[in-house]
Order: C-alpha cells, then sequence, then structure tokens
C-alpha cells in the first residue's frame, strides 16, 4: 500500500501527503545525539518507505550536510526545501529562535551554502523562515532577492514558513508558491488560512501535525510544546473527550492526531520529523491509511470547536 500523493499548488509538484522533517537530524545540543550512520540509516529509510518530501533548514543543525551526504545519490527522487534569512552563524548560547536577517547578501550566502551543504545544485523550495512581516520583506527587498535566486536557477519555487499575525498579508501578496503553516487538532489557529492559501493557488505544507496535536508518554504535559499557554493542549484535549472518541474507533492517540492533520481538505503534505527507525515506520504505516472516516472526523471537529 503507497501513501496518498497530492499536487503542491501551482508548482505542479506531486508529492507524498506525509513529508520527512530533518529537524530531528540537528544533534546536540538541540536535540538527541544523532550518528551519522543511524541519520543515514534513517533517511534512506525515508525514501525506501515512499515519502518524496524532505524539509530542512540551517537552523537545523548538521541536517543540511546529512541529507547531503547520504541522499547525495539519490537527489532525483525528492522534493528538496529548506530556509532563508537564517544566521549563518548563531551563537550556541542563543536558545532558539534565532534572530534572523533578511537582507539580501544574507538570504544569498545562505542558499548558497545550504546548496554547499546539501550537494546539490538547486533546491526545490526555498522558504522565508519566521514569518517576518511585509514591511520587513519589502525593506530588505527579500523577494526581489528570492526571484533572483529562482532565475539563476538555485531554487525551482519560493515558499513562506508562515504563522500569524503575519500570514495572511503574505497570502495576500500572491508571490509564494508553497507555504508550511502549523497545525494539528490541538492548534488549529490556522486551519482556515490554510484553506485561504490553497485557494489562492499554493502549496500547503503543515509542521507539528503530530508533535503538537496529542499527549505521549515523552511528553510532558506541564511544559506544553504545542506553542499554547501552559497546560491549554491537555485542557483542549481532555474537554472535547478525545480519549472516548478514538477509543470507540480503534484508534490510537497519534494515529488519531496525524491522521485529523491528513484530513484537511486543503492540505498538501504534512512534515513529520524523527531520529528514531521504529517511529518512522509507524509514520508511514498510519499515513498509508490516510485521512480519519468521515464521521470520526466530522465529530472530532464538532468536539474540538464546542
Amino acid at each position: 500500500m503507497a501513501i496518498e500523493t497530492r499536487t503542491l499548488g501551482r508548482t505542479e509538484q506531486d508529492v507524498t501527503i506525509l513529508g520527512y522533517g530533518a529537524m530531528e537530524l540537528r544533534g546536540a545540543p538541540r536535540g538527541p545525539e544523532v550518528s551519522g550512520e543511524q541519520a543515514g540509516k534513517v533517511l534512506n529509510a525515508v525514501l525506501d518507505g515512499g515519502i518524496t518530501l524532505i524539509d530542512t533548514s540551517p537552523d537545523y543543525g548538521g541536517s543540511e550536510e546529512l541529507i547531503g551526504r547520504y541522499l547525495g545519490h539519490r537527489r532525483d527522487e525528492f522534493f528538496l526545501a529548506s530556509k532563508c534569512g537564517c544566521p549563518l552563524d548563531p551563537s550556541a548560547s542563543v536558545p532558539p529562535p534565532y534572530p534572523h536577517d533578511y537582507r539580501p547578501a544574507n538570504v544569498r550566502a545562505g542558499v548558497e551554502r545550504s546548496l554547499t551543504r546539501l550537494g546539490t545544485d538547486r533546491l526545490d523550495l526555498v522558504q522565508v523562515h519566521m514569518s517576518p512581516s511585509n514591511a520587513t520583506l519589502a525593506e530588505n527587498d527579500v523577494i526581489e532577492t528570492l526571484f533572483a535566486l529562482q532565475q539563476e536557477g538555485k531554487t525551482r519555487f519560493i515558499g513562506m514558513s508562515g504563522i500569524l499575525p503575519h500570514l495572511p498579508e503574505h497570502i495576500a501578496l500572491g508571490v509564494f508558491d508553497v507555504f508550511q503553516i502549523p497545525y494539528s487538532a490541538l492548534q488549529r489557529e490556522h486551519e482556515d488560512l490554510i484553506t485561504q492559501a490553497a485557494q489562492e493557488g499554493a502549496g500547503t505544507l503543515i509542521r507539528g501535525g503530530a508533535a503538537r496535536g496529542a499527549p505521549a508518554e515523552d511528553k510532558n504535559w506541564q511544559a506544553d510544546p504545542i506553542g499554547l499557554a501552559t497546560g491549554e493542549g491537555q485542557r483542549r484535549w481532555q474537554s472535547a473527550g478525545l480519549d472516548g472518541l478514538i477509543a470507540e474507533a480503534g484508534l490510537t492517540r497519534i494515529e488519531f492526531t496525524l491522521r485529523f492533520t491528513l484530513s484537511h481538505p486543503a492540505l498538501t503534505s504534512t512534515i513529520v520529523g524523527t531520529s528514531s527507525l521504529e517511529h518512522l515506520a509507524a509514520n508511514l504505516a498510519i499515513a498509508e491509511k490516510g485521512p480519519l472516516p468521515g464521521d470520526v472526523y466530522a465529530e472530532a471537529v464538532k468536539r474540538l470547536a464546542a
């Protein structure tokens, strides 16, 4: 059974509804220790499992070099997305999110370095990182710089990793081919904007569709790492009675959460990262099932709205 593919908006490129996010390969001190051998096994298992979209960033430690080292010989098998505006040399003493620099020289230098690290002559997608305002984009000639890089063949398409409050104005510009947007069952603040972006012809990449959406034994809900107030994710999950619903449907929490994200009708792909072969295999198995059954999805939306 294969993973469903969808067309990534006006790019006309088909990608699997499950993409792979390489942030989990960033290594210490921002993430778990990952050996080169382990990273190579995971990355090749991603492609062997049928995933055709990989998302990375200069901010993700050594992930770009690992992709170049272990997947360079398979470059034509996947759609490769990275970011721009990232600091070239972030201070080890400054925790993420790092201050970003959108001046033309830094945007260009970052893309050039990504190409070198990834061992490729082109990126399929360069996304502006951290959702700067339209005023910041204009002050720094970001779009003009990206268009120039596109004309030079260094990127095929341009995108925005966007969030509120600036995402609506990004969509209104009408220049971005793809938007990367956070969304999950418990984090639905951007739900309508995903639809709006798709209606404008853009592809939609969803991040946090699994990691930000469900309680799990390895998560500390007091810290609540889903971008909400402390405890808010737990409150939303419990008040919606989701455990009862997923038990009736014969689902696990993670299966419900990932398939809920996949059920958004305007989604092109959801980016899920892991450095574990076991977790990757589980994600692939869930993605092969596709969106939730219509009645389960409708009931979940009803309960979450209430």
